[in-house]
């Protein structure tokens, strides 16, 4: 009844300004839907999204064309294209021996928390969900686990890390799929975009640093010294092994791309055509580490359609008129327009960015 009742009050509310145009109704209409059906029910965050956008090309808030011209965006070639090289890591082992790090390495609780956040920060560069990120580390979870048999050090573990992955999504541009979505949107609006090194350049040094001082406080706030100082001992299967030819051939790949992506202001080459070559390196018949129908199934299609249906919203709201307004009345709402401050403005846009996680 409650995700009713507020898209009842959601097409009361798009109805009552009397300067939004006919298509901005339906646009906005459909996008406050698909935020309610997110927020307050169970639904598959991909089908909502898609049944929005079909609503809204149905009822005149978008072209047909909509739904086609964001299945097109580089975004979802450079998702697609990740997510094979996150494939390819996972099968060859390599994303076992990064995180077997911390079992060879750490040998006590505090050193093991440590060395854990420091192999989970760099997969954000190379693994495109932070469920996928998740699934790489849950091996290394349950080893660290059985060997310390506290639960309250699984407990901080079972903290620290999905912090870490959540926290380090900041660190890169294909850290996460909304990150991808606003970069999209920000070309489509002022056409200009952000390269994979500037949001490197920006975005590394707040996730490391977030990530150490999340770590900092787990270890303060839920473990006594004793369980810190605890001394661990654990092994890895990757432990004295030497590199096979697939690990080897995804590792060369795989720094070749972060090259391209880091130098794309050089060459001109953009990431996702990048890591789309990178991915049909890796399935090269005869020669790749893995088959293109494998590297196929490691996409996380539901992702996808989410995001390609995220975008015809967003672009929805964009064409339609919808998202000026919003901007409009928002800044006129917040004094944003009246104030000189640019430290004012930073943190009036900071905070509705890190409380849209409430109700976004």
């Amino acid at each position: 009844m409650l995700p009713l009742a507020l898209m009842v009050v959601a097409g009361v509310a798009v109805l009552l300004p009397a300067t939004l145009p006919a298509e901005a109704r339906v646009a906005l209409f459909g996008f406050a839907a698909a935020t309610i059906l997110w927020s307050t029910t169970n639904l598959n965050a991909a089908y909502v999204a898609l049944g929005a956008v079909m609503f809204t090309i149905l009822a005149g808030g978008a072209e047909q064309e909509a739904l086609y011209r964001a299945l097109e965006s580089d975004v979802i070639w450079l998702m697609i294209g990740a997510f094979v090289l996150g494939g390819a890591m996972r099968k060859t082992g390599l994303t076992e021996r990064l995180t077997g790090l911390v079992v060879n390495r750490a040998r006590s609780v505090r050193g093991t928390l440590w060395m854990l956040t420091t192999v989970l920060l760099p997969l954000s560069f190379f693994i495109p969900s932070t469920s996928g990120r998740a699934a790489v580390a849950l091996p290394v979870f349950r080893s660290i686990s059985e060997a310390a048999g506290d639960r309250k050090i699984t407990r901080s573990l079972a903290l620290l890390m999905p912090t870490v992955i959540l926290v380090a999504t900041i660190s890169t541009l294909i850290g996460a799929g909304s990150h991808l979505i606003a970069v999209d949107l920000l070309n489509t609006i002022s056409g200009q975009g952000v390269s994979f090194l500037q949001w490197a350049l920006w975005g590394v040094p707040f996730g490391v640093a977030a990530s150490y001082v999340s770590c900092w406080i787990i270890t303060k706030l839920f473990l006594d010294k004793d369980r810190l100082n605890r001394r661990l001992e654990m092994s890895s299967e990757s432990e004295g092994k030497a590199f096979s030819r697939a690990e080897r051939g995804t590792l060369a790949v795989l720094v070749v791309m972060v090259a391209l992506w880091l130098g794309e202001p050089l060459h001109g080459l953009e990431i996702a055509i990048v890591t789309m070559v990178g991915a049909l390196a890796l399935t090269l018949p005869g020669v790749g580490v893995m088959r293109w129908k494998d590297g196929l199934g490691a996409v996380s299609w539901n992702l996808i359609v989410f995001v390609g249906a995220s975008l015809a919203l967003g672009r929805a709201l964009i064409d339609s008129g919808a998202a000026e307004w919003i901007i409009k009345n928002l800044f006129d709402a917040t004094g944003i327009r009246a104030t000189e401050s640019l430290l004012l403005v930073l943190l009036i846009l900071a905070f509705i960015s890190l409380t849209s996680h409430v109700y976004m």
